[in-house]
């Protein structure tokens, strides 16, 4: 093929296509998504706090923000596995109000309310910030009080029954007292929760019994 002839066909060859130039990104701005997890984390913090609160409620008694008995005794088995860890020591009393009955009855529930919310009341102020008062249903109460001696814990029991014999009240003027009986289960080392729960709890009826002698 002569020098002409190649340069034709030389000329028909296809040149290669040129890749396309890739598109221009747009600058991306590090600070566009922290409003938004600015936001989720709020959300998160309510939520967690909405948990909170609903968990609380499940753990206390509506009319006299103390513990029920779910919440007590979520404690008190939390408190019976440091004593046994640490080998501390502690008492639980199991008060249960001698006449809410009666009163219920004569007065009306709205009345009885007034006597457990006294009761509560003077509970809490008659132990430290550090013992723990709970309602465990109806006029029933228990007191976890830590550091005390099996003399000391009856002591107190028996400290606490006059002061909740000390109240009184007056319903469509007639006065009116309560009071309640009360029982000790000492803590110890092999204290066991479900057992000082009844030991208290027999205790307190057999107390309960002697009062009705004495009167």
């Amino acid at each position: 093929m002569s020098g002409g002839g190649r340069r034709k066909a030389a000329s028909r060859r296809v040149r290669p296509a040129k890749a396309p130039k890739p598109a221009s990104r747009l600058p991306v701005d590090p600070g566009d998504g922290r409003p938004t997890i600015r936001r989720l984390r709020t959300q998160l913090a309510r939520a967690r706090k909405r948990i909170e609160e609903l968990e609380a409620s499940a753990d206390t008694d509506f009319l006299l923000d103390i513990p029920n008995r779910r919440g007590f005794e979520r404690e008190f088995h939390r408190a019976i596995s440091y004593i046994k860890r640490y080998h501390a020591s502690g008492a639980l009393i199991v008060l249960d109000v001698d006449g809410l009955k009666p009163i219920n009855d004569a007065f009306g529930h709205a009345a009885g309310d007034q006597v457990l919310k006294a009761i509560a009341a003077t509970l809490v102020g008659q132990v430290r910030s550090s013992d723990l008062v709970g309602r465990l249903g109806g006029d029933e109460f228990a007191v976890l009080l830590w550091n005390l001696t099996e003399a000391d814990a009856r002591a107190k029991a028996a400290s606490l029954e006059e002061a909740m014999d000390r109240l009184t009240f007056t319903f469509r003027g007639r006065p009116v007292t309560a009071g309640a009986s009360a029982g000790v289960a000492v803590l110890g080392p092999h204290a066991e929760a479900g057992r000082a729960l009844e030991e208290a709890d027999s205790a307190m009826y057999v107390r309960k019994a002697q009062r009705r002698h004495e009167t």
